[in-house]
């Protein structure tokens, strides 16, 4: 019984960690955290989003007392496209706007990471907006494409 009880314990937390990390778009950087982050957050003001905000992890942890290897979020959106996902789920509310995360490992490599637009489809289960999520995933692809190399 103990040993079924183990297994079970260690298949759940096994399982559990492994669907945290579902989801998730992870490209490498060339660049610092820093020149990632200037040239993604110039990439989507020109391309006419909202900037919403941007956080310096790193800058809050010195603040804090702590210690942080850079990281850097950013928080942005279009209106227009997030409203329409909106109609179709309100939930999708919870995970709009759109948020780049790029932080640096210990071995000092540089990831940017966002959110794939077909696990929000699919995690919100909206149906209806093909056409947004497409838009959407090709956006990200792109920007995220222009700010590491």
């Amino acid at each position: 019984m103990r040993i079924l009880f183990f297994v079970a314990t260690l298949f759940f937390f096994t399982c559990t960690a492994t669907l945290a990390a579902d989801g998730l778009i992870n490209k490498t950087s060339s660049h610092s955290v820093r020149v990632t982050m200037d040239k993604f957050e110039k990439i989507v003001r020109d391309k006419g989003f909202n900037v919403i905000a941007r956080v310096n992890h790193a800058s809050a942890a010195i603040k804090s007392g702590s210690t942080l290897r850079p990281t850097e979020l950013l928080i942005f959106g279009n209106p227009k496209l997030g409203t329409q996902l909106m109609q179709s789920s309100q939930t999708i509310g919870i995970d709009l706007p759109l948020k780049v995360l790029i932080w640096e490992d210990d071995k000092g490599v540089v990831t940017l990471s966002y959110n794939d637009p077909s696990w929000l489809k699919q995690r919100h289960a909206i149906n209806d907006r093909d056409k947004v999520f497409a838009k959407m995933a090709g956006a990200m692809d792109k920007f995220s494409n222009g700010a590491i190399k």
